[in-house]
């Protein structure tokens, strides 16, 4: 079964728009929690647009408290600031993002070779000290057996070129095919799989059906967006029940 981890970092950008403490972003982790997801994301980035450096050990906090089951998934371009951070907040799993600082949003997964000498440091650094590591991953296979020879745990498959084809069904087929090609042979090589970008209560049946193997999706936008509507309770139980593939 898919589990469903919610990337709060919206919730953060909200919140940073007035000097102001509300909405609560661990309180809004906890609402995600107590309505069975099975962990939160954030993506502190290094001009804290919307999680805070801050933010960090209060989450931590909170799950320790109340959540002991729950899963801390912190990602990041791998700077030190970056990685004394999420060791400090004992990420429970790291993900590795080739994220220029200035990009709005991740768009693109690792060049495996380019990168290889970056990542295998980092990823050696994680490892000694027992994170989980997931490498964001376009989906196109070329490359992940160097993945795999880093030592990473599992990579995340980039949706959002999927999430792009919400008005063109034959597009969609053509990007899930992609998907699958890239999920399957990160299988192969012992991988597990996450997945996340521009992922909606639409669009995870389709993707779980051809890749029933994702261990994690990682959901923000949407979900938020989805909450705005629903509350954010209402707005994880529908994701749930796409995740079960009974649609809404």
């Amino acid at each position: 079964m898919t589990v469903l981890s919610v990337n709060i970092n919206a919730v953060a950008m909200l919140r940073n728009r007035r000097n102001l403490p509300w909405p609560s972003v661990s309180g809004i982790g906890r609402i995600a929690l107590n309505a069975g997801a099975a962990g939160l994301t954030v993506h502190p980035r290094p001009d804290q647009r919307h999680i805070r450096f801050s933010d960090v050990p209060e989450i931590r906090a909170m799950i320790d408290a109340e959540f002991p089951g729950a899963e801390f998934n912190i990602e990041g371009y791998p700077t030190p600031d970056f990685l004394e951070l999420a060791l400090a907040g004992r990420a429970d799993q790291v993900t590795l993002v080739p994220d220029d600082p200035a990009q709005p949003t991740s768009d693109h997964g690792w060049d495996f070779e380019a990168d290889f000498d970056l990542l295998q440091r980092v990823v050696s650094q994680l490892k000694a000290e027992n994170v989980r590591v997931s490498l964001f991953a376009n989906p196109d296979p070329k490359g992940f057996e160097l993945a795999a020879a880093l030592g990473a745990d599992r990579l995340e498959l980039y949706t959002g070129p999927y999430g792009a084809t919400h008005s063109d069904s034959a597009a969609a087929e053509s990007a899930l095919d992609d998907l699958e090609r890239a999920g399957r042979a990160a299988l192969d090589l012992g991988l597990a799989l996450n997945a996340g970008h521009d992922l909606t209560v639409a669009n995870l049946p389709p993707l779980v059906r051809r890749l029933p193997e994702i261990a994690e999706v990682s959901i923000g936008h949407a979900l938020t967006a989805d909450a705005l509507e629903f509350g954010m309770g209402q707005a994880v139980a529908r994701f749930l029940k796409a995740l079960s593939l009974n649609g809404v």
